[in-house]
């Protein structure tokens, strides 16, 4: 075999080993990011009793139905003052995932948490209330989800119990579990955190840590 030959031989090799590894690689990222749903681990789908705005779905649906219809705008991340309170341009921030999902629902988390705010001052520690800008604060609406709302485990490995449409609350951050899931069973998130973010549905949860979780509320 001639020197040429040899070093074809050699190319030939080097590159069916690459395709080889290219294939393994892609065939892993694909069984790492493959979808599953409550379906696949036996899970039934949380249904809401009750439709706060009467368009014939249960709230719980409905919120996460708006939720995804927000992120479909694919908003850019600016923290900004709005004088009508919810952003009317493109921009928004994590709390706007939520304010956003519960207010198509037919929750107005601008008034709501506002009285809240009201009947509570001390616990928000809120010197000078302000409803334009307070129900877009991670840790107001922890309280408030707290007051109001259905208070559930901040244990990833209770994969039951979490359901698409529930509200999630890190220590400075917040965001909506998707009716998505990993292979394990742990459920994407729906949030918004940063301006270079392109995918708004994500397999983030245990990226953040359990120990960073503080809170897990359901809409009653």
């Amino acid at each position: 075999m001639n020197k040429k030959a040899k070093i074809f031989l050699t190319l030939s090799v080097i590159l069916s080993l690459t395709i080889i590894t290219i294939s393994i690689i892609n065939k892993f990222k694909a069984k790492e990011n493959k979808q599953y749903t409550n379906k696949d681990f036996n899970i039934e789908p949380y249904i809401s009793t009750i439709d706060k705005d009467n368009d014939g779905i249960d709230d719980q649906t409905d919120i996460l139905n708006n939720v995804k219809k927000y992120i479909e705008t694919k908003p850019k991340y600016k923290s900004k003052y709005y004088s009508t309170g919810y952003p009317n341009d493109e921009y928004g921030v994590c709390t706007d995932v939520i304010a956003f999902g519960l207010k198509d629902a037919g929750y107005d988390l601008m008034e709501l948490v506002n009285q809240d705010i009201l009947k509570n001052q001390k616990q928000y520690n809120i010197k000078e209330i302000d409803k334009n800008i307070d129900f877009r604060r991670v840790n107001n609406l922890d309280i408030y989800l707290k007051n109001n709302h259905i208070t559930l485990t901040t244990d990833l490995s209770k994969i039951e119990e979490w359901q698409g449409g529930d509200i999630i609350v890190f220590k400075d951050h917040i965001g909506i579990i998707s009716d998505k899931r990993k292979k394990n069973g742990i459920p994407f998130l729906i949030h918004h955190a940063n301006p270079i973010q392109k995918n708004y549905e994500e397999n983030i949860l245990e990226i953040y840590g359990q120990d960073f979780i503080i809170g897990h509320y359901r809409i009653s």
